[in-house]
C-alpha cells in the first residue's frame, strides 16, 4: 500500500481523506491574520493580459480587498476585467496607462505586476520606492543583476515582494520536500527537468510602422532597447530576447522553482552548459526550439530539456491539476524526475503531485496535488496584513530565476560551458557572458546602481 502523505509529523499516517481535508483548510491559516488586522487592502494591477486578469480576479474575491486601478498600455485589453472587478466589489477601477500614477497614489497598498518580463524588475523597484508592496509574476527578472536589485529594493524599503511561483503554496510541494528530507530516496545525484511543449511555431518577420492609436509603444518598450513598432513584438513578445527569456523563463522556471523548494533551496550551480538551436524553422525567431541545459552542483547534476517542437508531449489537463487523475508521466512535458540511490520520484507542478517508485517499479509513496492558485494569491493578501514573509519571497524567487538566466546566457555565448561565482553573481573567465548580466536600459527607464 502506498503512503498517502500530507505535511505532518513524521510519525503520523494520514489518510487521503484527512490529507485532502488538511490541504483544503490551509487558507484558514491566513484568516487568523485577517481577524487581527482585517483592514481594507487597496490594490493596483499593472498589466491586464491573460495572467493579470486571473491574478486580479483571484485577489478581488479575498475579503476586504479591492482594485482601485487597472494599468494597461494597450487599449484592447482590460475592459472585460474592469467589468468583472466592478461586479465583485461594486466599484469600477480607474484605467490608466502610466504605472507611476498608481505608485503615486497614497491610497494604494500594493501592486500586482503582470507585464511582459522586461518590465518586472523596474516596476518592482519603482513600487518599493513608492512604499508599495508587490506581487510580481514569474520570472521575477530579465537579468541576474535586475533580480538582485529587486531583492535590495525589498530590503531597503521594508516591502513585501511576492513572486508568482504558486507551487510554493501547494501542500504537495511541502510533502515532497519532507519526503526527500527523510532520506528514503537515498542520495540524490541526478535530476531531470522537462519542459517539452507542443509546436513548432513559425515566427514571421513583421514590417514596422506607426503603432495603432490605442497602443502606447514607448511605455510598452519601457526599459527594453528602442525598436520600431511591429505587431509581432507587441502580441508575441515572448519570441524576442528584448522582452523575455523564451519558454525557459515562460514555463520551465516553474519547474526550477519547485525543484529548488523540495531540495531545500540549494545555492546556485557552479557551472552551466547549454546546447541547442532553432531547428524547426529558418525564420525570424530568436528563441531556440531545442535547448538542453546542464547544471553542475558539487555532488549532483540537473538537466533541463526545453523544446517547442514536440506535439506528442503535453501539459497536464484540468483533471490532473484539479482532480484525482494522475498524469501519464512519460508523455507529460512538465514533469521532474528525481533520481536517488534508493528510489526515484516523479514530481509534477501546478497540482499534479508526486509519486515514488522503488527498484521493482512499484509506487511506494504519493501525494496528489491541487492547482495552488487557490492558496497562493490569498497568501499574498494575508501577508500584507500580517507583515509575514510570503510563501514565494523575492530572494528565493531570484535564485530560481537565476537558473533561467544561466541557461540562456550559455546558449547566447555560443553554447559554451560557463563557471559561475554565486557569491558575486558573476561568471569567472568569460567577460562575454558577464555582458548579459545587466540590460542596457533606455533613458527614463533605468534602475540605478544604488537603490
Amino acid at each position: 500500500m502506498t503512503d498517502q502523505i500530507i505535511h505532518a509529523p513524521a510519525t503520523a499516517n494520514i489518510t487521503r481523506r484527512r490529507a485532502m481535508g488538511a490541504a483544503l483548510a490551509l487558507p484558514q491559516l491566513g484568516r487568523a491574520a485577517q481577524q487581527k488586522a482585517n483592514s481594507k487592502v487597496v490594490l493596483g494591477l499593472i498589466g491586464a493580459g491573460g495572467r493579470g486578469t486571473i491574478l486580479a480576479s483571484n485577489m478581488a474575491v479575498v475579503e476586504n480587498a479591492e482594485f482601485k486601478y487597472v494599468c494597461e498600455v494597450n487599449a484592447e485589453r482590460g475592459e472585460p476585467l474592469m467589468r468583472k472587478l466592478e461586479e465583485i466589489r461594486g466599484k469600477r477601477p480607474q484605467r490608466v496607462e502610466d504605472m507611476r500614477r498608481v505608485f503615486d497614489d497614497k491610497d494604494v497598498d500594493a501592486v500586482v505586476i503582470a507585464t511582459p518580463e522586461h518590465w518586472h524588475a523596474l516596476a518592482t523597484v519603482w513600487a518599493c520606492q513608492s512604499g508599495k508592496d508587490v506581487y510580481v509574476e514569474k520570472p521575477p527578472s530579465l537579468t541576474i543583476w535586475e533580480g538582485r536589485k529587486m531583492v535590495e529594493a525589498a530590503r531597503k524599503y521594508n516591502r513585501i515582494v511576492a513572486v508568482g511561483f504558486e507551487n510554493r503554496s501547494g501542500p504537495y510541494a511541502v510533502t515532497a520536500r519532507d519526503y526527500l528530507a527523510s532520506g528514503k530516496l537515498g542520495k540524490i545525484q541526478l535530476i531531470k527537468v522537462y519542459n517539452m511543449l507542443p509546436g513548432p511555431k513559425e515566427v514571421k518577420s513583421q514590417a514596422s510602422g506607426p503603432p495603432p492609436s490605442g497602443v502606447d509603444w514607448d511605455r510598452f518598450q519601457g526599459p527594453a532597447p528602442e525598436r520600431p513598432y511591429s505587431a509581432a513584438r507587441l502580441r508575441s513578445w515572448g519570441d524576442y530576447w528584448d522582452y523575455g527569456g523564451g519558454t525557459l523563463s515562460g514555463d520551465a522556471v516553474h519547474q526550477f522553482d519547485l525543484i529548488r523548494m523540495v531540495l531545500g533551496d540549494p545555492a546556485p550551480p557552479r557551472a552551466v552548459s547549454t546546447s541547442g538551436g532553432r531547428y524547426a524553422f529558418r525564420d525570424a525567431g530568436e528563441i531556440p526550439d531545442t535547448e538542453i541545459v546542464t547544471f553542475e552542483y558539487p555532488e549532483m547534476v540537473m538537466t533541463c530539456e526545453n523544446t517547442t517542437f514536440t506535439p506528442y508531449m503535453r501539459k497536464s489537463n484540468s483533471e490532473e491539476r484539479m482532480g484525482s487523475k494522475w498524469p501519464f508521466w512519460p508523455q507529460n512535458g512538465e514533469r521532474i524526475e528525481i533520481y536517488g540511490t534508493k528510489q526515484m520520484m516523479y514530481l509534477g507542478r501546478h497540482g499534479m503531485g508526486w509519486q515514488v517508485l522503488d527498484k521493482e517499479g512499484k509506487i511506494v509513496a504519493e501525494d496528489k496535488g491541487y492547482f495552488p492558485d487557490k492558496w497562493h494569491q490569498p497568501n499574498f493578501i494575508d501577508c500584507l496584513r500580517s507583515r509575514k514573509p510570503p510563501n514565494s519571497e523575492i530572494e528565493q524567487a531570484h535564485q530560481s530565476g537565476l537558473l533561467v538566466h544561466l541557461g540562456n546566457i550559455s546558449y547566447r555565448v555560443g553554447c559554451n560551458k560557463l563557471y559561475f561565482d554565486a557569491a558575486n553573481e558573476r561568471f569567472t573567465g568569460s567577460e562575454e557572458a558577464n555582458r548579459f548580466l545587466k540590460p542596457a536600459f533606455r533613458k527614463n527607464y533605468r534602475i540605478p546602481d544604488s537603490i
